[in-house]
This record gives C-alpha cells, sequence and structure tokens, in this order.
C-alpha cells in the first residue's frame, strides 16, 4: 500500500519540479530575447522549439543559428530549385545562380558559428552570423548590378528574413560575451 504513496508523491514532485523548470525557461527566454531587435521573432522561434525548454543561454543562440541555417539553406534550394528552373535567360541564370551560392555560404557561415559556440570562441560566432547576415546583401546587388533583372520579391522576403534570425542570434551570442 505504501508503494502506490510513494509513486504518487514522487509523480507530484516531478510534474512540479518539470513546471518549475518550464516557467524558468520560459523566464530565460523572455530575457534573453528582451536583448535582441527583434523580441516577438525570437520569442516565437524558441518557444516553438522544443529543445528550448531545457537550453541555456548557449543552447538558445544555438537553435536560433540552426533556424537561420534552414533559412539559407532553403533560400538557396529554391532559388536553384524554383527560379533558375524556370528561366531561359543566360544572364539572369548567372545571376540567381551567384545568388544562390550566396546563401549557400551564409549556411556555411552559420555552421561555422554552432563550430563556434561548441568551442566557446564567442566573438568568431559573432564574426560569422554578420557575415551571414550580410550575404544576402550580395545577392542584392549583383541583381542590381545586372540591369534589365528587377529583384524578386520572394528572395527580398526571404533575405528580410534570415537578416532578422541573424541579428536576434547575434543579439543572444552578444549576452554570452558579456
Amino acid at each position: 500500500m505504501a508503494t502506490p504513496i510513494i509513486f504518487l508523491l514522487v509523480t507530484i514532485a516531478f510534474s512540479s519540479s518539470a513546471l518549475i523548470s518550464a516557467k524558468s525557461n520560459t523566464n530565460i527566454i523572455q530575457s534573453t530575447c528582451k536583448t535582441t531587435h527583434y523580441y516577438n521573432l525570437c520569442v516565437s522561434i524558441l518557444k516553438s522549439d522544443p529543445r528550448s525548454r531545457t537550453a541555456d543561454t548557449k543552447g538558445l543562440a544555438a537553435i536560433m543559428v540552426g533556424v537561420g541555417m534552414t533559412n539559407a539553406t532553403s533560400t538557396a534550394t529554391y532559388i536553384s530549385g524554383n527560379l533558375i528552373a524556370a528561366t531561359h535567360d543566360p544572364v539572369l541564370t548567372k545571376v540567381l545562380q551567384d545568388c544562390s551560392d550566396k546563401y549557400t555560404l551564409a549556411a556555411d557561415s552559420l555552421r561555422l558559428t554552432i563550430q563556434d559556440l561548441d568551442h566557446e570562441t564567442y566573438d568568431y560566432a559573432s564574426m560569422h552570423v554578420l557575415a551571414a547576415a550580410d550575404y544576402p546583401n550580395v545577392c542584392r546587388n549583383i541583381f542590381q548590378r545586372a540591369k534589365g533583372f528587377v529583384y524578386p520579391a520572394e528572395i527580398r522576403g526571404r533575405e528580410e528574413s534570415l537578416k532578422r534570425i541573424c541579428s536576434v542570434s547575434s543579439g543572444i551570442i552578444d549576452r554570452l560575451v558579456e
């Protein structure tokens, strides 16, 4: 008879501990995101990832950087798979391929950021995030230099999204340096 009562008490204690931990991590997410330029984006992304429930600040940075990697990789794939396939103009094909390459480089920079976080070399992590945020600018500039082509709205939206994600990542990494 004592065993079920002990089991119940352990279950209640564990559940209470889990609730306290989840609530305290919500506080960590909110306080971390307050130091970024895009608070709502930061909170939304981190709360939607189950790993955030147990992550420290470095873990939150890694999650955000991972979201940026996904964004950059999917943009490179979108450009090369959808836009390049739809054009027959060799100049536009070259411009789009260059843009796709820049997003691939952005994803590579973010992969390096993850390694930097693992090694706690936060200055390098910051540098790599800033580089990743700048690669989309190069894509836009390529379009501006190639006369007669309009910068696609879909790429413009993805560029803005990646820049915001990188900005949030940078803000979180800055907390690690303090």
